[in-house]
């Protein structure tokens, strides 16, 4: 009866499916092999028509002018530090206040969180003066605290924990922690986080993939080549009047590296994460 049932249920995936899922995945991967592709050449060749579509050989040589025009190295090791700070602080601190707002009781909890959740509508860009202005203000300024201490939690990590810790964790089971003597900082580290720590690990994932991408705040308060962040360090390569394509795409491509290694060891993580969270809500 159950081959049967798989048998039936291998029938009704068509040809159709397949071609629609390989289109997917080449629309995905076309622009990161583009991107090589450029990385190996020189703008003459990029902005030819019929464009070339097979990588050169100057990758190389144009990867070793990267390293030389700008501290290239120290710029990724920057970036790993602030990515990887706020990917902790994100799964860490946003868990925190999800359990808050999910399991504890207190007055104007349901006024907070709504005040919170509609932070989310408020652009990112409006925040950049008053933050730069409290920024200045702490003598933060051209510092890696900078990038990390406004990015700790946001009100989408707190709404996403929130959700899940109210899906996850049954009431009666923190009463029972606590007729058992078990404090509310015990019952959220050793009973709720556990139970959540998939979603808290998708969130830090992409928290970490945020802080990497980002380019108008550390654009703003980074002024000395020996604190950019990698994507400043890819706007240093350009010209003031021109642009090199190969170089441009060269430090892109070398960017992206760590993010695809990265997804490379921990992308069946954050699926598997993705999941729980969709099967329990």
């Amino acid at each position: 009866m159950m081959t049967k049932t798989i048998r039936r249920s291998g029938e009704r995936v068509r040809w159709w499916t397949y071609l629609l899922l390989g289109l997917a995945v080449f629309a995905c991967l076309f622009p990161l092999y583009w991107m090589f592709v450029v990385a190996t050449t020189d703008t003459a060749t990029a902005t030819r028509l019929p464009p070339e579509i097979a990588p050169g050989g100057n990758f190389f040589h144009l990867a070793g002018l990267v390293f030389t025009t700008v501290p290239f190295v120290r710029s990724i090791v920057n970036s790993l530090i602030v990515a990887g700070t706020i990917a902790v602080g994100h799964a860490v601190l946003c868990s925190l206040a999800g359990f808050a707002f999910a399991k504890l009781r207190f007055p104007g909890r349901n006024v907070l969180f709504l005040i919170v959740v509609l932070t989310m509508t408020v652009p990112t860009q409006l925040a950049v003066i008053p933050q730069y202005m409290i920024i200045s203000s702490l003598n933060w300024v051209d510092t890696l605290q900078a990038l990390i201490v406004p990015g700790l939690a946001s009100a989408f990590g707190i709404f996403w924990m929130r959700q899940h810790l109210s899906t996850t964790i049954s009431d009666e089971i923190l009463q029972a922690a606590r007729i058992d003597g078990a404090t509310t900082w015990q019952i959220f580290w050793r009973i709720a986080f556990p139970l959540v720590r998939p979603a808290a690990f998708v969130l830090g994932l992409l928290g970490f993939v945020t802080a990497w991408n980002d380019f108008l705040w550390p654009f703003i308060v980074l002024k000395s080549p020996e604190m950019y962040t990698a994507q400043i360090a890819i706007k240093a390569l350009q010209n003031s009047y021109s642009i090199d394509l190969g170089l441009a795409m060269s430090g892109s491509f070398l960017a992206t590296v760590p993010l695809l290694v990265l997804f490379v060891f921990v992308g069946r993580r954050m699926v598997a994460g993705i999941m729980d969270g969709a099967f329990k809500g």
